[in-house]
């Protein structure tokens, strides 16, 4: 089957032809309607993970899928060949820009009804991280005050949503051509990046989700009031993220090293920091599609393009500049 690879880290992602899925005992062969492209793809593609995500090569890139199931292993209990679903699949699994994978049952749902395909392959990897960060981690309750870096991007975009859902008050930060489309899409407060300090704007916040690292990072740490949240998406890894991946001694060691640092100035401030690297979750993505067909959350897409011009997608999300995701079509 066609498919968009790498045979190495750092070299050239080609389309090639790739061996037909194993379907599992529990799995489901999903037909790919449509893939979402993710800075992931293109970390993974650089080698930036080789060390805690011991892929084998050449790999099929992509984590976000919406298609058709095509076939399901003997102990499949929830889904039947015709569903339409969609995907994160789990790590060491990926492989979205192909004909078609294999997914564990438990990390697959059914898509979203109101939506296409194309606008369900959107979601999965960003609505999960949402989700995780806002609901499973820092328990987000009505009247809490919410700030979200990189408002405007696939992930902030969704993120906004689903904490405005949630009843908190949601500051972000963007680019002033975003503000007013912004606040439409449910932030309270936006914050030009490029003319405003959020740090002399923002204070006693319960929640920062970090979507840039660096000096971004560390002042996010000082908007929050005692007690409050700092969510890294970027890093610096730290300790939970070792236990997560179950990695050994050394690379633990290594993850303490890293954020110890940005783990002290948090002390000092009496608040908390954290590294989040999101995991699939069929259940979540269920209460996700939920949302959607609820009409509290809905993708926003900036480009699509057709399955063969995938390394054009990918350069597009290195390059950014544009609203919300991009998405690859196989079918149309």
């Amino acid at each position: 089957m066609k498919a968009f690879r790498i045979d190495r880290y750092k070299g050239e992602i080609r389309e090639a032809e790739a061996p037909e899925p194993v379907v599992g005992e529990r799995d489901v062969l999903v037909n790919v309607h449509a893939a979402g492209v993710n800075h992931l793809d293109t970390m993974l593609a650089r080698g930036q993970f080789s060390a805690t995500l011991p892929y084998e090569l050449p790999l099929t890139l992509g984590h976000d899928v919406a298609g058709v199931v095509e076939r399901v292993g003997p102990g499949v209990t929830r889904f039947a060949v015709g569903d339409e679903v969609f995907a994160r699949p789990a790590d060491l699994r990926i492989g979205t820009f192909a004909e078609r994978i294999a997914i564990a049952e438990q990390d697959v749902a059914l898509k979203p009804t109101t939506l296409t395909m194309t606008e369900a392959a959107s979601l999965p990897l960003v609505a999960l991280t949402a989700w995780q960060a806002l609901v499973e981690r820092a328990d987000v309750k009505a009247g809490q005050r919410v700030l979200i870096h990189g408002g405007a991007g696939g992930f902030g975009s969704i993120a906004i949503q689903l904490a405005k859902h949630l009843g908190a008050f949601v500051a972000t930060t963007a680019s002033g051509s975003n503000v007013e489309w912004l606040k439409q899409l449910g932030a309270d407060e936006v914050i030009d990046y490029r003319s405003e300090d959020f740090e002399s704007r923002l204070h006693g916040y319960d929640l920062v989700i970090d979507t840039v690292g660096g000096a971004n990072l560390e002042k996010s740490l000082r908007v929050l009031r005692p007690g409050g949240r700092a969510i890294s998406l970027v890093g610096p890894p730290d300790p939970g993220f070792a236990r997560q991946l179950g990695l050994n001694a050394g690379l633990r060691l290594a993850m303490r090293g890293l954020s110890a640092q940005i783990r002290r100035q948090a002390r000092r401030l009496d608040v908390d920091y954290s590294f989040l690297f999101m995991r699939a979750d069929g259940a979540q993505l269920a209460h996700i599609a939920a949302l959607v067909d609820s009409g509290a959350l809905h993708p926003v897409i900036g480009r699509v393009l057709p399955f063969a011009e995938t390394p054009a997608a990918l350069a597009a999300v290195e390059a950014g500049g544009f609203r919300g995701r991009v998405v690859v079509s196989l079918v149309g």
